[in-house]
């Protein structure tokens, strides 16, 4: 008797919620999505408010969300699909150039984004990097955009005629407080991260093994009591260990 081949492990299917109120956007981005033999669309949304519905209901990996929508905005919706007792991972959709409230959307607990020019292969590829538990999809893109979003305006200039006040104490950075329970190597990797470097790229720059990075990143995840890389992105923006003016570095997608 021939003995039966091997079994083929089967491949793990990522399974993917779409919510956006354009049905064209929808249909191109499953038409993509399904031709992955790792990927599966489970469900579509046209609004915020159901999009929370089906995350609830369908419990998906990864729901890729647009901001604009009716009913409920994707940001809030956001909010509610990652604040439940067993939450789906979210990117978010965006034109990049016109939407401002993508910060926003990162503060609500999106892991990443998609710029909706982006090319099929980068959308597949950040789709299952986000299911993985990452969460810096296109370095260089992560950087530009939280550094437009991070900025304050300059304040105002005092008039001529008021008398000018002896300069006050500079305030600390929002996030520099946070910073006092880690260390300088921790500080040093925590600044690489913000300058949007992957783990590889961190070993070699500090001369380290990829997994003693590793290592570091989860020390700052739990001291910094941040959910993923975009959160320690956000916080390395900040708290002025990158700073807001810098531009981007060359995309090594």
């Amino acid at each position: 008797m021939t003995p039966a081949p091997p079994a083929v492990p089967a491949v793990p299917t990522v399974r993917v919620l779409l919510a956006d109120d354009q049905p064209l956007v929808r249909a191109a981005l499953e038409m993509v999505i399904t031709e992955a033999e790792d990927l599966e669309v489970v469900g579509e949304a046209g609004n915020g408010a159901e999009a929370v519905r089906l995350a609830e209901e369908l419990r998906p990996d990864v729901v890729v969300m647009d901001i604009r929508m009716p009913v409920l905005d994707g940001i809030e919706a956001t909010r509610r699909v990652t604040s439940g007792p067993s939450p789906a991972r979210v990117v978010v959709l965006t034109t990049f150039d016109e939407d401002e409230n993508v910060y926003a959307a990162l503060h609500a607990g999106a892991s990443g984004f998609l710029v909706k020019d982006m090319a099929l292969d980068d959308i597949l590829d950040a789709i299952r990097v986000v299911a993985a538990g990452e969460a810096l999809l296109s370095p260089s893109v992560t950087r530009r955009l939280i550094a437009e979003f991070t900025a304050r305006p300059a304040p105002a200039a005092v008039p001529v005629s008021v008398p000018a006040l002896p300069p006050s104490p500079s305030p600390s950075p929002p996030g520099a407080d946070r910073l006092a329970a880690i260390t300088e190597r921790e500080r040093e990797i925590l600044t690489l991260v913000g300058r949007g470097l992957a783990n590889p790229e961190i070993a070699t720059e500090l001369v380290l093994s990829p997994a003693t990075v590793k290592t570091y990143i989860t020390r700052l995840l739990t001291k910094l009591a941040a959910r993923d890389r975009v959160q320690l992105v956000i916080l390395a923006y900040e708290s002025g260990l990158v700073p807001l003016t810098a531009g981007p570095s060359p995309d090594r997608r």
